[in-house]
């Protein structure tokens, strides 16, 4: 195989994505994110969101601007279902510009955007959404099944976690593109191996974890039993801070009953209001709000800030832990 020599900081980054996108890996592509000059990191998280403007995604981004502003953000993270109802159709396909480059518009959101896909953007040409050529269209865009961005004191591990989930192989209702997936035993063996490798090599002062499917929630999907029983001795075995993710259209923070994991879902980022919640069902449920909005981040070496926010930029819930303390609280 003969490879070009990248020339230029794009060309750089886009090789690197095709690799990552092509070929196989015994580890996860990995990324850097410099801290700020006070050694923070502050960033937005958003799921869900893909319906070019509809269901209140537009007011939402108004307000993950104002948000992004006030915190000078680094970063924003995406936790999947990015083009709805079916992802993208072809790499040209309008949509990601409609829902993506024509809403996300406010100046502080222009920077990286590090995004796995969600169940929804298998259903579509999944490669799409991985290109690196959607870089030339958005130059915010990264979109990988599983990798690591590393920001000095904190690592966040990107995982694929359509292809655990049961329900969907065999599926009569929708047709997923499994293709880089196939055999799914292996591609799962060899995820859940470099999961566990990369986490054990971490010495991270946080450790946070970001899928697209939920592994605690009272929403409407619920408990993601696949990932409980695949993912989460992992995370416990490494002493993962957190969880991160969407799927569930909703705001949520649960704790673990039996380890310091935090789960945080933000997947409101579009359509929401479902009413179907099962809040009696899920122990240690700290936050649940059934409506849009988005979470931040803020972290330093010893202490991190979460806090969610409704479509009016109203704060729902924060939620802070000191590192090393076991303080945690709740506002």
């Amino acid at each position: 195989m003969a490879f070009f020599k990248p020339q230029t900081t794009f060309h750089r980054l886009a090789f690197v994505i095709y690799l990552c996108v092509g070929l196989s890996f015994a580890e996860f592509p990995r990324f850097q994110q410099s801290p700020k000059s006070d050694g923070s990191l502050s960033l937005l998280v958003i799921g869900d969101w893909g319906r070019k403007g509809f269901f209140n995604q537009s007011e939402v981004a108004v307000q993950m601007g104002k948000i992004g502003e006030k915190l000078n953000i680094d970063f924003v993270i995406s936790t999947g279902d990015n083009i709805y109802d079916d992802g993208l159709k072809a790499i040209g396909d309008p949509a990601f510009v409609d829902s993506f480059t024509k809403i996300y518009t406010a100046k502080s959101l222009q920077k990286q955007w590090y995004s796995v896909l969600g169940n929804h953007d298998y259903r579509g040409n999944a490669l799409a959404q991985l290109s690196p050529i959607l870089r030339k269209i958005d130059r915010r865009w990264l979109c990988l099944r599983s990798f690591i961005l590393n920001s000095e004191f904190v690592e966040f591990f990107f995982v694929d976690t359509t292809p655990f989930i049961d329900s969907y192989f065999g599926a009569t209702d929708h047709i997923y593109d499994w293709r880089g997936v196939l055999p799914r035993s292996s591609y799962l063996g060899n995820l859940l191996k470099d999961l566990d490798s990369a986490l054990k090599n971490s010495s991270a002062t946080w450790k946070v974890v970001v899928g697209h499917h939920t592994i605690r929630s009272a929403g409407h999907h619920g408990d993601s039993q696949e990932l409980i029983h695949h993912i989460v001795p992992i995370l416990k075995a490494n002493n993962v801070d957190m969880y991160v993710n969407g799927h569930d259209h909703c705001l949520e923070h649960i704790s673990s009953k039996d380890s310091p994991i935090q789960y945080f879902t933000s997947g409101a980022g579009s359509k929401a209001w479902r009413g179907d919640v099962k809040l009696k069902s899920v122990d240690n449920l700290k936050f649940f709000y059934d409506g849009q909005g988005f979470m931040s981040m803020k972290l330093s070496r010893s202490v991190a800030d979460i806090m969610f926010y409704d479509i009016s930029g109203k704060v729902l819930h924060q939620w802070r832990v000191s590192k090393g303390q076991d303080n945690y609280s709740a506002m």
